[in-house]
Order: structure tokens, then C-alpha cells, then sequence
């Protein structure tokens, strides 16, 4: 038995079928070429036979949805929901007659599915050990992946046809704290392109109470096929009450790159906003004392001693504690004076002297109390008095039934400091033992303690995540998250910091999920005096145009105030907005360049943010984006003539010109380079 469903313009079809033996498939073609061939769908369960064959349908109902919704903050304002849904209601055909529905849908962008599970006669609920959906590929497509680590997603993108993936020589690496890659597969977002040009990319959307889906491959046959993280600890994948749905299991499809970028796929799968007035959630940008802590300057930890004799702690000698009342009103002054409205402090609480690479983790943070030399009601008060507020910092050490039983008090003492931005992390291997970050325990730990801040109006930037599945739309309280390879690869890794292509393979993976917390803007590109042998891998200007291209409401100015100072390239990061009305992929391949323009609401002001990879180019633009009959003053911000990212990383023109609607200039990038452009309307 076989039906179909179409997008709604008809370039994309999935086909359903029951095969003879009564095994459920589907397929996908795309301007009639098969882009996901045959591929089956089934379940094994503890205590119960596998769900995968000896099906018959029982009913099917399509049905078309088409709507517009805002978005609080975003991308761009407002977002088109549009696709054709084929529910199919399967029933074995043999006692005990166990029931499952499947949900397709088919949108212009691509194509999504999910399994649902009503309830069912003499049980009331499900022990998954394993989803079997395939993705049966129909060619040795160029990928850009990354291993399928069950708690980690900070590995580097790796680029090579699918039959050459090996993600288990992957698995041992000096800079991650955990990190667990039991076979050869994948995480998500995976992107690949086929060898005549269309774009393709598998990720998940939707995740609740449920693991994380990671992709097996198979390179003989062509196939992927949906791994679970699972649970050591409890010897299981996923354990859910019926009735219940999975995660929608997603494939975006382009012709072109860019417009990888521009779907909204992902967050068209989620429900609408849960939260109504999200007034307090605060797009902006912030500093941090956090670089410096990097580098070696300060440190997380307020170092102390003890006195045997006197029972007495002291305050020791030589301390380079970074979380101090002074120098946080420092770092305030000059975010005041330079448009920057928020101030992460790191290290400013208790536990940092006994958290990492110990195993008796439980208990060691108290997310309340400051160290002696930090006034956290002071440091709160001066910054509301110069317009800066302070973005609170609660590091876990991946002990989260610890950080479980004091976040209330946590919430509690950040709203009545009217704080309403925190930034989560949970460096380490989970406590308990035999969790890992990304199954269904940590999961829901993760969208709790989402749900719980929304309730104290606290925004989240998660660090140590769940991978990003597109909740944001109905949390908007969950503002950005890392899940990559950040910034501070580049300060401390063994193995040369991250590459010069790294945000050009980004923006076409990770960022295809939703907002990074990357922290861009490093200045003091060598690291000099700091850490020689370690620095950035991009010049200046590559590192201004990631304020555009690397979509975040929250924007770090990662540096240091001294690397800022008299430096006109600055000019761009106090203009740059956060928030946009809309964005444009003006161009861009996988891994070698991209460029984007973003729209600032409310100013309708313009930034155009361009990187490349290890090589030099040229990029043409055409700023027919911009409304007709207006003209923008505009500052260039690009290479120099002798930039390079490694011998030259600082060379940088400053430009002004006007530019209007018929305009179209002509850049060069050097190796590892970019450009950046603000164009403020004229009156």
C-alpha cells in the first residue's frame, strides 16, 4: 500500500509504502530525483517484540496549514509556515494489535517526520532500546560532519565523501573534558551536497523528554540510521508514558547553500511561544571577565589557604582572582561608554577551587554565595546606575543534581536582583555516572531548567548543551547556546586552535540548528604576551564580520578592554545591531565562504558581514537589498592589502562611502579573512 504527499509548491515528494511484509518505508525525491531512497522505520523495546513489520494502514488524513508568526527576536521578524502533513495510522496486524501514526510533512525548504505512540490496550508505557530509521542515501555525497559523541559537540567539522567518515578516530582528544564516541556515526546537523550541486541537511527538531539522535553509517550500503544516546546507568535509550511523539526527524533541502541558512524548518516544527510577554528577554551585547581567565591573566578560582594552627582561612598571597568588585566595575565603565549592555562574570561564586577533574563533584558549587572579594549587590547596583546589566554565571561541573536543588534559591536571588540573564555550563563527565549529556535524563534536565528560569523571567545561554532543536520558538527564554567548538580552542588547544574555514563550514552545520554564543571579536589576534604559540586563526576583519554571520542575540566583545583601546576598528562592534527585522545569504559554499546581511529592527540600519576560508578571493556584492531610493552612509571594514591570517592577521582598511540600492562593490579577502560593512540610513 502506497500514498504520497507533496510540498506545496510540488518540488518535493515523500513517498509512504507498507512493504510486503508489512514493514513501513518512505522515500523522498526532489524535482522528481530520488534524494532519500527506500529507507524502513521501526523500534526495538525492552519486554516487548520490535515494532518494525506486519503492519496494515487503518487510515491516512492530509490536511494543508499555512500561517505567518513573529518572532520575539530572531533572524528576521516575522516567519512563513507553510506545508502539506500526511498523517498514516498503522495497526499489526497480529495480536497484540499494537498501534503507531506517523506524521509527514512536506514544506518547499524540506521534509520532516515523527512517530506517534497513543495509547494502547494493557500498556501504559514504552522502554525504547532502539530507533531504527534509515536514511538511505543515493550517492557518495561530499559531507561536512562531526563524530557522534554522546557528550561532547566540540569537535571540529570534518569534510570527506560519506564512505570515508570515521568518526571513531575521533575519540581521544587533550582539549574535551568528556567526551564518549561509541561507533561510526554522526551528530546532527550533518550537511552534505550531492555532486550536481543540491544541498542537503539532517538534524532533529522538537526534542523533548526524549534522547538525542545521533546518525550510524553504514558507507557499504550507503545508509544512515537513527542511534540513540542512551543510558548506561539505566541500561536504556528513551522510557515515556503513553501517549507520547518523538522528535521530528528532519531533512533540509537546497539548491544552493544559502538557502541551508535561510529555512526555517527547524523552528516551524516547534510549538508557538508558551510564554507570551517575553519583554524581559534582552537581545544585546556584552563583555565578559572571562578572556582573560583564557589567557592565563586572572584565574576562575579564589585562591586560599589554611591555617592549621588557627583554623583560620586567609586570603592568599599573589592571588589573580578575575571576579573582583573593582574589576568588574572596570570592565563596566567601559561597556557604558561604548554601547555594550550586559557584563558576564565568571568566577564569582563559591566551588571554583575544587570542581574540575575531581570525582566528588556533588555539592561543590553554591550558585548563591560570592567569593569575599566580590559585592555582587554593589557590582549589580553600579551596573543598572551606567545602563549595563550583569549576565549571572552558574557553572554545573556536569553535577546537575546539584545545580537541581539550588535553583530556585539561584532564580530567586537573580530576580530580586532584577538579573535576568544566565549563562549555564556543565564542563565534565554527568554525575551520576553512566549519564552523558546528551540522553534523555540530561535532556529533560536541560528544557527544565529552561522552563523553571522562564518562570523567574531569566533568559539561558546554555554552554556544555543539548544540541539545539528549534524550542527556542516556544521558550523564547532560551536565547543561545554554544555546542561547538568555540572561541577558546584557540587559547588553549594542542592542535592549532580553530582552522581559518571553521565558521565557513559553521554557518552551514551548527548554525543551521540555531544561535551560537561563539564570543567573537578578539582583537589581539597572536595572544601576545599571553600565550605564544596559540592565537586566532583569522584576520581582524574576519573576526568583525562574525558579529553578522554567526547568528546570536546575545553578541560577546570577547577581548580584552586593552585590546580595544584607540582601536577604530571597535567603531563596528558599538554599532552593530542584535536584533533583526531580516536577513540575506548573499552568498556562500560550504566550508569556503559565506556572506550575510542582517537588518536592525527598529533603526532599519544594514550590516553585511563576509569570511573566507585559508584562501584568498574576491566576493562581488549588490546591495539590491536595500530599500530603493535611499542612500546609507556606509563604513567598510576589509583587509588589508597585505593581510593574511597568520602572517598579517591586524592589516584592516577603514572606509567611509554611500551606497545605495543600484550599488554593487567588489572585495578581496585575504587568506583567512573577511569584511564587514554597517550602512546607516541617511536622513
Amino acid at each position: 500500500m502506497n500514498t504520497q504527499l507533496s510540498s506545496p509548491s510540488k518540488n518535493i515528494t515523500i513517498h509512504f509504502m507498507l512493504q510486503e511484509d508489512g514493514s513501513p518505508a518512505y522515500a523522498v525525491k526532489h524535482q522528481g530525483t530520488t534524494i532519500i531512497d527506500r529507507s524502513t522505520m521501526g523500534f526495538d523495546f525492552q519486554d516487548q517484540p520490535s515494532l518494525e513489520r506486519g503492519f496494515e494502514m487503518t487510515g491516512s488524513d492530509t490536511k494543508t496549514f499555512d500561517e505567518r508568526w513573529e518572532m520575539p527576536w530572531g533572524e528576521q521578524r516575522t516567519v512563513r509556515n507553510h506545508y502539506h502533513e500526511l498523517i498514516v495510522n498503522l495497526r499489526e496486524k497480529q495480536a497484540p494489535e499494537r498501534r503507531l501514526d506517523i506524521y509527514f510533512r512536506a514544506y518547499d525548504d524540506g521534509i520532516a517526520f515523527r512517530y506517534h505512540f497513543p495509547e494502547q490496550q494493557g500498556v501504559d508505557s514504552l522502554i525504547i532500546m532502539h530507533e531504527r530509521t534509515q536514511f538511505k542515501l543515493t550517492a557518495d555525497h561530499l559531507c561536512w560532519w562531526a563524530p557522534g559523541d554522546w557528550d561532547i559537540y566540540e569537535h571540529l567539522y570534518n569534510t570527506s565523501r560519506f564512505t570515508e567518515i570515521d568518526a571513531t578516530s575521533k575519540r581521544d582528544h587533550p582539549n574535551l573534558a568528556q567526551t564518549y564516541i561509541p561507533e561510526n556515526a554522526v551528530n546532527t546537523p550533518v550537511t552534505m551536497r550531492t555532486d550536481e550541486g543540491l544541498h542537503l541537511s539532517f538534524h532533529e527538531a522538537c526534542m523533548i523528554d526524549y534522547a538525542d539522535m545521533t546518525l550510524k553509517v553504514d558507507a557499504e550500503n550507503l545508509l544512515m540510521s537513527s542511534d540513540l544516546v542512551g543510558s548506561d546507568r539505566l541500561g536504556y535509550k528513551v522510557k515515556r508514558a503513553l501517549p507520547f511523539s518523538t522528535p521530528w526527524r528532519t531533512l533540509q533541502i537546497s539548491e544552493d547553500a544559502a538557502g541551508l541558512i535561510e529555512s526555517k524548518l527547524i523552528l516551524n516544527l516547534n510549538e508557538p511561544n508558551q510564554l507570551e510577554d517575553v519583554s524581559w528577554v534582552k537581545p544585546m551585547k556584552y563583555m565578559g571577565i572571562w578572556w582573560e581567565m583564557h589567557l592565563g591573566i586572572s584565574t576562575w578560582d579564589y585562591e586560599i589557604t589554611q591555617d592549621m594552627n588557627t583554623q583560620t582561612t586567609q586570603h592568599a598571597k599573589g592571588n589573580k582572582h578575575g571576579a573582583t568588585t573593582e574589576n568588574a566595575k572596570r570592565y563596566i565603565d567601559f561597556a557604558a561608554a561604548h554601547n555594550i549592555k550586559g557584563l558576564l562574570v565568571e568566577g564569582w561564586n563559591t566551588g571554583w577551587n575544587h570542581w574540575l577533574g575531581f570525582e566528588d563533584r556533588e555539592g561543590v558549587f553554591d550558585f548563591v554565595t560570592p567569593y569575599p572579594d566580590y559585592d555582587l549587590e554593589e557590582v549589580v547596583r553600579y551596573g543598572k546606575e551606567k545602563g549595563v546589566d550583569i549576565i549571572m554565571h552558574h557553572e554545573t561541573s556536569a553535577a546537575p543534581r546539584t545545580y537541581e536543588l539550588q535553583m530556585d534559591a539561584a532564580y530567586t536571588l537573580m530576580e530580586s536582583l532584577d538579573i535576568h540573564s544566565v549563562k549555564t555550563g556543565y564542563v565534565g563527565k554527568i554525575i551520576p555516572k553512566g549519564e552523558y549529556h546528551h540522553g534523555q535524563w540530561m535532556v529533560n534536565h536541560y528544557n527544565n531548567s529552561m522552563k523553571k528560569a522562564a518562570k523567574h523571567k531569566i533568559a539561558l545561554n546554555i554552554h556544555e548543551p543539548i544540541k539545539d532543536t528549534g524550542l527556542r520558538r516556544t521558550y523564547p527564554n532560551m536565547v543561545s547556546r554554544e555546542g561547538l567548538r568555540g572561541q577558546e580552542f584557540n587559547a588553549w588547544a594542542f592542535d592549532g586552535g580553530n582552522p581559518p574555514e571553521h565558521l565557513s563550514v559553521i554557518a552551514f552545520t551548527r548554525m543551521l540548528s540555531g544561535p551560537i554564543d561563539y564570543t567573537p571579536g578578539i582583537f589581539n589576534i597572536k595572544l601576545a604576551p599571553y600565550k605564544e604559540g596559540n592565537q586566532i586563526n583569522t584576520t581582524l576583519a574576519h573576526q568583525l564580520a562574525l558579529y553578522v554571520v554567526i547568528y546570536s542575540p546575545v553578541q560577546m566583545a570577547a577581548d580584552l578592554i586593552e585590546s580595544y583601546e584607540g582601536r577604530p576598528a571597535f567603531q563596528f562592534i558599538r554599532d552593530v545591531g542584535v536584533d533583526w527585522e531580516q536577513s540575506k545569504v548573499l552568498n556562500g559554499e560550504v566550508g569556503d565562504f559565506v556572506t550575510i546581511a542582517r537588518q536592525e529592527k527598529e533603526t532599519g540600519n544594514w550590516f553585511v558581514g563576509g569570511i573566507s576560508d585559508e584562501h584568498e578571493r574576491s566576493l562581488t556584492i549588490r546591495f539590491d537589498f536595500l530599500e530603493k531610493g535611499k542612500t546609507y552612509k556606509s563604513v567598510v571594514y576589509r583587509d588589508g592589502e597585505d593581510a593574511h591570517w597568520n602572517d598579517n592577521p591586524t592589516s584592516i582598511k577603514i572606509e567611509e562611502m554611500r551606497i545605495d540600492y543600484s550599488t554593487e562593490k567588489t572585495f578581496r579577502l585575504a587568506p583567512g579573512g573577511g569584511f564587514a560593512i554597517s550602512l546607516i540610513q541617511e536622513a
